[in-house]
């Protein structure tokens, strides 16, 4: 059963810059690490201090060994340091969800 673990950020709002950097980052080094990166997602309207990434995994096993793969990571770890270093991530929550498959990748049906 895939799993994907869903990541809330509150950040520094006038750090929003700084977080998008951080975030392209990661864009490499996750699929690198065995974790299938659906994206990050900046705040854009209301509220300005939340952003979330989106990562699967085959397992809550395979997001272990992912784990253990990113702290063994080079630039993933300059990563962490960067974003502890500059203090943009003001909070992290961590959740695991698993996808109702029939509404996956839904395309748009507009009406004539």
């Amino acid at each position: 059963m895939t799993v994907t673990c869903c990541i809330r950020y509150q950040l520094d709002p006038f750090k929003k810059e700084l977080f998008e950097r951080y975030a392209e980052a990661w864009g490499t080094i996750i699929p690198r690490c065995g974790g299938r990166l659906h994206g990050y997602f900046l705040p854009h309207e209301g509220t300005n201090d939340v952003a979330t990434a989106l990562i699967s995994f085959d397992s809550l096993a395979a997001y272990e060994a992912y784990r253990a793969r990113l702290r063994e990571d080079p630039e993933g770890m300059a990563n962490f340091r960067f974003a502890e270093a500059e203090r943009l991530i003001l909070r992290e929550e961590r959740s695991f969800l698993r996808a109702v498959e029939p509404t996956l990748e839904r395309p748009a049906e507009p009406r004539p």
